[in-house]
């Protein structure tokens, strides 16, 4: 505790100093900027708005009753704080909960397996008992000598993996030599050319679906990614080893459309476990597994009212400026395995809690603030695609919002501290945020990267020239643990870095509200205009 008290004492002293400001800049509102800091400090409330949302409601996976409870939960919340709250649905297709699962190895031994089933999979047949068979399926020519030998079976399609000592970096916090090396602008390789080879190996995926259905397979039991380490994202030149012992990084098994429950269940377990049955499988010993999945799809309906997803939307109008918006965000939407706490519960508290301090200190901003709760992330930024395409440009025009968005930040890659902000290469806006990161280094903000990076929701908003951004952020477990695994619980987040993370939001946020003008662009894209 002695190390929370003088991080919060030096922040506070600095924000009521003040920073040097350079000669031309707007000078921030430093009287406000230290309210934010000791409202967000000292009376954070976002570690229980992370445990509502996971604890309670987790997963929330779109088209739930899960993220619907969710959804209701929030919208209730921000009212309480007096902001004006709307949703706006959108088509999603079937949604998918899980109901029951269990799995036992029960020959030669009995061995409870850990695991967990894929999303949008299928269920079994009640509890089913049967031999587990390897299986290798390369070709079309490896379908037809399967063929005829796999009913009432349950296949394991990969070989071992072999499984490291955790020996590698697992926890990633940010040193001062990775931080500069975001800062340096990244002369990215040559675009690989553009394969045939993806279509080909989903068609093919699908083919092999289709024979496993025919066949009469039970279930499909996999290891998950052959992968024993994995990229810190964000283009940058870091690794970080995963941890196997239980965890599992589980994926989707099946469509969301009509054919919706048509797949052979399918079921990723430890990579432990896997191993040693393939092992059992290769000495020549008969193994045979327990299984139960039980599934519920939930179909969607075709009133725009009733449709399977929304976007959850709340703002605190602004004043002489209040046709133009500030727009803060996180995906709302989490996959299955775990309870969402890292992806992305933190990202919504900390957004969320911004617009909570801000509502408590009684701050009046120049623009609107607007909240953005995205669904439908982890299928494709859907939420945030359709509201840029609604609000502020489509295919064939700008729409004349377009003109009044300043900026728009977003949060997304775990529970860790914020240590700078992703340019996405809008150098103009460098000098901008260059006076708002100096007066945040005692927080741990201090690098400004000037490359675009991908694979979340301000994609949306650049894409049609918008400035969408992305925050530099400490991985902490992210990738080696939490991220799409049944690990990412409320557990694995740490509390300072949280709280901070919404003081930095905060004001992000505010400082862009305040400006006399909006955060500068970049030209927009020439199918944009």
């Amino acid at each position: 505790m002695r190390r929370s008290r003088s991080w919060l004492a030096m922040s506070l002293f600095v924000a009521l100093v003040g920073s040097v400001t350079r000669v031309g800049a707007q000078p921030p509102d430093h009287h406000t900027l230290a309210e934010i800091r000791d409202e967000g400090l000292r009376r954070s409330q976002v570690m229980d708005h992370i445990g509502w949302l996971s604890d309670v409601y987790g997963p929330r996976v779109t088209g739930t009753p899960a993220i619907e409870a969710a959804g209701a939960w929030a919208r209730q919340v921000l009212e309480d704080w007096g902001l004006e709250v709307r949703t706006e649905r959108f088509r999603f297709g079937h949604g998918w909960s899980l109901v029951r699962f269990h799995a036992h190895m029960v020959e030669p031994q009995v061995m409870p397996i850990i695991g967990f089933p894929r999303s949008w999979s299928s269920s079994t047949d009640g509890t089913v008992t049967a031999e587990v068979v390897r299986i290798d399926i390369r070709t079309g020519e490896d379908l037809e000598r399967l063929r005829g030998t796999l009913a009432g079976k349950i296949v394991l399609p990969q070989t071992a993996r072999e499984v490291p000592m955790l020996e590698g970096n697992v926890v990633l916090r940010m040193s001062e030599a990775q931080l500069a090396d975001a800062s340096r602008t990244q002369v990215p390789p040559p675009a690989p050319p553009r394969r045939a080879s993806a279509s080909a190996a989903r068609t093919f995926a699908a083919q092999v679906q289709q024979f496993y259905r025919d066949e009469g397979v039970v279930a499909i039991l996999d290891r998950g990614s052959d992968d024993v380490t994995v990229g810190a994202g964000s283009n940058l030149p870091i690794r970080t080893q995963r941890t196997d012992g239980g965890t599992i990084f589980v994926g989707s098994g099946g469509p969301r459309d009509d054919r919706a429950g048509s797949q052979v269940p399918a079921v990723t377990i430890a990579v432990e476990h896997y191993n040693r049955m393939v092992r059992l499988l290769d000495k020549g010993i008969s193994v045979s597994v327990e299984l139960h999945v039980e599934t519920e799809f939930h179909p969607e309906a075709s009133a725009p009212e009733s449709q399977n997803a929304f976007n959850l939307l709340a703002e605190l109008p602004g004043t002489d400026l209040a046709d133009e918006v500030v727009l803060i965000g996180a995906h709302f939407d989490t996959t299955h395995a775990g309870t969402g706490a890292t992806d992305n519960a933190a990202g919504v508290a900390a957004m969320m809690e911004v617009m909570r301090i801000l509502k408590a200190i009684g701050a009046e901003p120049r623009r609107t603030i607007r909240l953005a709760l995205w669904g439908g992330e982890e299928q494709g930024l859907l939420g945030s695609r359709e509201y840029v395409r609604r609000h502020y440009a489509n295919r064939d025009a700008l729409r004349p919002d377009h003109a009044r968005l300043s900026a728009y930040y977003n949060i997304d890659n775990g529970a860790g501290r914020l240590r700078g902000i992703w340019l996405q290469g809008n150098s103009a806006a460098a000098a901008v945020f260059e006076d708002w990161i100096v007066s945040m280094r005692d927080l741990g903000v201090t690098t400004m990267g000037p490359r675009s990076v991908s694979g979340t929701d301000h994609v949306p908003f650049d894409a049609v020239g918008l400035p969408g951004f992305q925050f530099i952020q400490d991985r902490l477990e992210y990738n080696s643990r939490t991220h799409h695994s049944n690990m990412d619980v409320v557990d694995r987040v740490q509390r300072e870095d949280a709280v901070q993370m919404a003081v930095v939001a905060a004001i992000f946020a505010y400082n862009t509200a305040m400006r006399d003008d909006l955060i500068p662009r970049k030209p927009a894209p020439v199918s944009s205009r």
